[in-house]
């Protein structure tokens, strides 16, 4: 074992004599008051010393050899600087240990206005989001409904047109727009007669229901359909409160449409379809058609169940959260959402639709998301249920399936993003409410299998612009340990 470590292990031995003070400032907000004793702060320094020790060169003294005051008013700066960093994760980490509180973040910890004094205790102060204090409420023995069907032949031969239709390819049309045609649009959007929309080309297939990222447009189909290249058309438009320009969310616009361009499907033959795809046999082609709308079916049950489980845990949980907190809930949970997505079998199609359509959504029921995950959290902790490598390398397989991405690099994608965490609460979280179906009530209830997806067109686009601030970092991380000019750096 080298001496670094050596030192950090011993370090680590002992529990530091800390003074801990929270004040709560909200629901999920406290503010920590943190002194390190003294004779810490003097064990640290100590410990440092010791380590450098053999190895310092100070003019006239042999490696090794210089006097101890000496060799500590030469490098006290440096080493104070080490033992400075080395007490703020210790005491952080054994805050976080001894559960004075459930951090969800990162301390607002200023680290440059943390000092060591001179004589007495080393005190610093943080802001911190922690997770709110409540009463567990009742989830065992709940009862609930689960959609179930068994998928017909005519179905699947639907769905199958379906593909199709997005499959073929598109030719041009002199005439009149109908119904599913794809048309190129020139958008431009005032409000109080202020231009502040200007969109030279977009393209979309027109349909009833038309979802961009930051609102929608309903009946659509009813202001574009007979008309022609060269046509306009207006419309009122309400930005959604998320995802777009600060300045015009919760806005009304009014867009004109200009068609510039129409095309229209051909018609493609399904004995095709099933080749280009690589099925040989329309048997093959329909078992897959098959198993791609169970495992559709399967979310849609996933997806319901939760909902009434959500609305069950949530219905007492009465405690604010903050904005910002909210925020950052709701990037997250778009990511989850996607993700989920994609390991239950959707196309990139559906997927852009779903995502849109949960923009949506999520903006009025993030704060309800929120709330279930912590109550899902505290059931996760009383009864022990963890994540295990192998409910990884399961959902990254499912998830690379679905990109035609090895696992591997999958999986370094989302440890580069910052995903993990979203695939770990994923993890917990299904595997709590599968704990829950186990002990409720379970009522099987027709699918519902009207496909509203038909009327609706999802467009990855914000027409009132994107919303490109970033979400705050933490202002402390953990500072690297610089070396220390005059001490080699040679093990030995």
């Amino acid at each position: 074992m080298n001496t670094d470590t050596q030192v950090e292990d011993s370090l680590e031995l002992q529990k530091l004599n800390l003074t801990v003070e929270v004040k709560s400032t909200g629901a999920c907000q406290r503010h920590v008051r943190v002194s390190v004793a003294r004779e810490d702060i003097d064990r640290y320094f100590q410990k440092h010393f010791d380590e450098i020790a053999p190895k310092a060169e100070l003019p006239g003294f042999r490696p090794g050899r210089a006097p101890r005051k000496l060799l500590e008013s030469k490098f006290r700066k440096q080493v104070e600087a080490q033992v400075k960093g080395a007490l703020l994760m210790d005491s952080l980490a054994q805050v976080n240990s001894e559960r004075h509180f459930s951090a969800i973040s990162e301390p607002d910890l200023n680290y440059e206005k943390v000092e060591i004094p001179e004589s007495g205790p080393m005190t610093y102060e943080f802001d911190i989001e922690v997770r709110p204090e409540f009463e567990l409420p009742q989830w065992e023995g709940l009862t609930i409904d689960r959609p179930e069907h068994e998928f017909t032949d005519e179905e699947v031969i639907a769905y199958a047109r379906k593909l199709a239709v997005k499959q073929a390819d598109l030719v041009p049309v002199d005439g009149p727009i109908a119904t599913d045609d794809e048309v190129t649009f020139r958008i431009t959007g005032t409000l109080d007669g202020a231009p502040v929309v200007a969109i030279d080309e977009t393209s979309f297939a027109v349909r009833s229901n038309i979802v961009f990222s930051d609102g929608r447009l309903e009946n659509f189909d009813k202001l574009a359909v007979g008309k022609k290249a060269g046509d306009r058309f207006s419309t009122p438009y309400t930005v959604i409160s998320q995802g777009s320009r600060e300045e015009l969310r919760g806005k009304t616009l009014q867009l004109e449409f200009e068609v510039l361009d129409v095309r229209r499907p051909e018609e493609i033959d399904l004995e095709h379809l099933a080749t280009s795809l690589g099925f040989n046999e329309p048997e093959a082609f329909k078992k897959a058609i098959r198993e791609c709308l169970e495992q559709q079916l399967a979310y849609e049950q996933r997806r319901r169940v939760r909902e009434q489980i959500s609305k069950s845990l949530t219905e007492s949980a009465n405690w604010a959260l903050p904005p910002d907190l909210l925020k950052r809930q709701f990037r997250r949970e778009l990511a989850r959402f996607v993700m989920e997505l994609r390991s239950s079998g959707f196309s990139d199609d559906q997927i852009r639709q779903q995502e849109n359509l949960a923009r949506h959504e999520l903006m009025s029921r993030t704060e309800v998301l929120l709330k279930e995950h912590f109550i899902l959290e505290r059931i996760a902790e009383e009864k022990q249920i963890e994540d295990e490598p192998r409910d990884y390398d399961l959902h990254i397989a499912r998830l690379a399936a679905s990109t035609n991405e090895s696992p591997r690099r999958l999986r370094a994608r989302l440890e580069k993003n910052g995903q993990i965490d979203a695939l770990r609460n994923m993890i917990i979280e299904g595997k709590v409410i599968e704990m829950i179906i186990q002990s409720a009530k379970v009522k099987p209830v027709p699918y519902d299998k009207a496909n509203v997806s038909d009327s609706i067109e999802a467009v990855d686009l914000a027409i009132a612009g994107e919303d490109e601030s970033e979400i705050p970092e933490a202002k402390f991380d953990e500072q690297p340990e610089a070396p220390i000019p005059g001490v080699s750096n040679k093990k030995g």
